[in-house]
């Protein structure tokens, strides 16, 4: 039987963004509301996801994308407002927006397309460039707090590196996914 990993190629925030979102948000995180907060040392913006990548294939993995990454500059990004999945109306997650998110892109497409060639096997969908902040147990109106996420603009930062992650299921109620850096690779340019 084949040993699988939960993996993700994702752009992790450094901390001094992660602290001033994380400082924004911990005031209005005592309001009641059906939300399930997320670790703000999780936080991360997802380029491909990996649900049963092979064991064996994570070199192959680490090298594709180094090479994908060396053909792509460095470039400036912040967090600003935010957004639900699948809509406001029927919100299952809040989510902050990367702004210029949109140069990021092709560094999702490259991710995508190298765990496919080493057969990782990427989960498709539009690539959306966001951090999760919370999920729901149900789908909720989040109208009032796209409204809080309007008012943040972050601190900008330079997009220099990505990292490969694994993810490890929580075992029993109440944990929390463990995220542990496998490979960090630097952009070219």
């Amino acid at each position: 039987m084949m040993s699988t990993m939960r993996l993700f190629a994702a752009i992790i925030p450094p901390e001094t963004v992660v602290d001033h979102l994380d400082s924004f948000l911990d005031p209005r995180r005592d309001e009641p509301a059906p939300l399930r907060w997320t670790s703000p040392g999780q936080w991360h913006v997802t380029l491909a996801f990996m649900p049963s990548a092979p064991m064996e294939v994570v070199d192959d993995l680490v090298e594709g994308l180094e090479a994908m990454a060396e053909r792509h500059s460095p470039t400036a990004v912040s967090v600003r407002r935010g957004g639900c999945f699948p809509d406001v109306a029927r919100a299952r997650v809040l989510w902050a927006a990367i702004d210029g998110g949109d140069r990021l892109s092709s560094l999702a497409r490259g991710s995508r397309s190298v765990a496919a060639t080493v057969g990782a096997a990427p989960e498709g969908g539009r690539f959306v460039p966001h951090l999760t902040l919370a999920r729901m147990h149900r789908p909720v109106d989040a109208t009032r707090w796209l409204r809080v996420l309007e008012a943040y603009a972050g601190p900008p930062w330079t997009v220099g590196e990505l990292a490969l992650v694994e993810s490890q299921l929580p075992r029993g109620k109440g944990h929390r996914p463990r995220h542990e850096v496998l490979a960090r690779v630097p952009l070219g340019g």
